[in-house]
């Protein structure tokens, strides 16, 4: 599993459209972006990978207020697991008239060592 498997089908049901890198549809009033960041491996004693620590940015796009979506979009990853690194407002696009609310989030899985 990745972070990007794993937030793909949980936002599928959170009731704002998501895609990954770009937004590829007409924009509708709300909608989010999932962009990858970091993929690393914590270190261990044998300086062999045991866990893969995946990063993404959630880019919030929305005309009307962010504060409630953002609330439950952390809410809804803190009580599944992940770890929010950062929220921040990014800032307002006067031509397109969206806030835009970035929500950083990482999750560590196993390494696999093998194809599965």
């Amino acid at each position: 599993m990745s972070i990007l498997e794993e937030l793909n089908a949980m936002l599928t049901d959170f009731g704002i459209p998501v895609e990954t890198g770009i937004f590829s549809e007409e924009a509708p009033a709300e909608y989010m972006v999932i962009t990858p960041l970091t993929d690393v491996f914590d270190l261990h004693a044998d300086d062999t990978p045991g866990m893969d620590v995946q990063e993404v940015r959630i880019s919030l796009f929305t005309k009307g207020s962010y504060t409630a979506i953002k609330n439950r979009l952390v809410r809804l990853l803190v009580s599944n697991g992940f770890t929010v690194t950062d929220r921040r407002y990014v800032g307002f696009d006067t031509e397109t008239g969206y806030h835009n609310y970035a929500v950083d989030t990482a999750k560590s899985y196993e390494y696999e060592t093998e194809e599965e």
